[in-house]
């Protein structure tokens, strides 16, 4: 089940780098609030396909239920609830905002996932019967 992909690897620091960029220098009412949203969902999976040999189903719902949890615990205040309201850090990995669009942004983050996924495997399957 342990395993390291370096395709998926390259695409989660890839990923991870527009991410930073986004948080550095973008704040807008569009790329960070959504597009962020959507690309960090797919930062996650292809983090976690990078070191799991999960089936894409699998993870894409491991990925999609942990992305709803943190939403939730911040619905819950769980940033102040740890007295980490001060550390900016947390406040940007945790958040302090929920907001119902943001599950929204992360299923479509997923959907994505799971098309190029198909999109790819369905390529690839190809490439094999040549």
């Amino acid at each position: 089940m342990l395993t390291f992909n370096k395709n998926y690897f390259g695409f989660a620091i890839l990923l991870f780098s527009i991410e930073v960029l986004i948080a550095l220098y973008i704040n807008d009412r569009f790329v960070r609030p959504y597009l962020g949203d959507v690309l960090v969902v797919i930062l996650i999976y292809c983090f976690l396909k990078s070191f799991l040999k999960l089936p894409v189903l699998t993870a894409a719902i491991a990925v999609l239920g942990f992305s709803f949890t943190i939403e939730f615990l911040q619905f819950l205040n769980i940033v102040e609830k740890l007295g980490l309201e001060k550390s900016k850090t947390a406040r940007t990995v945790i958040g302090t905002s929920f907001s119902w669009i943001d599950l929204l942004t992360y299923i479509i983050g997923i959907t994505i996932v799971l098309i190029i996924e198909k999109y790819w495997l369905k390529n690839n399957q190809k490439l094999k019967i040549k």
